[in-house]
């Protein structure tokens, strides 16, 4: 006989599962988590929380826009949840950050570049 445990706790489901079965990014299980922590009844009661545009938890919900760095610092400050801990949520099991150095790069021509000024 198999007996089955049952987790209440979506971050304990999350990190509980073998590395093979750990699920992909998901930002759906994030913000039904976050609904779920904050008692909170749907999206649009998620993004007056997060003080963002309804449309912006919509795209997120769609994959159509990417969790961000503030976005994911402001579901941090609202549900006392770790930044490890929602990014388990979501599914990203990255252990660093990789940014290009494209980001820190200033445009030719652009105000603060090496162009001297005559």
């Amino acid at each position: 006989m198999e007996v089955t445990t049952i987790m209440n706790n979506p971050f304990e489901q999350a990190v509980s599962k073998p590395a093979g079965e750990q699920a992909s990014y998901d930002p759906n299980n994030l913000l039904d988590s976050l609904i779920e922590k904050l008692n909170l009844k749907n999206d649009a009661a998620l993004s007056r929380a997060l003080e963002v545009a309804p449309p912006v938890i919509s795209k997120i919900r769609h994959r159509r826009l990417p969790v961000g760095a503030s976005l994911l610092i402001r579901m941090h400050e609202v549900s006392d949840l770790t930044i490890r801990e929602l990014r388990v949520l979501m599914g990203d099991r990255r252990d660093k950050f990789r940014i290009s150095d494209k980001q820190f790069k200033p445009r030719n021509g652009s105000p603060g570049s090496d162009a001297q000024d005559d």
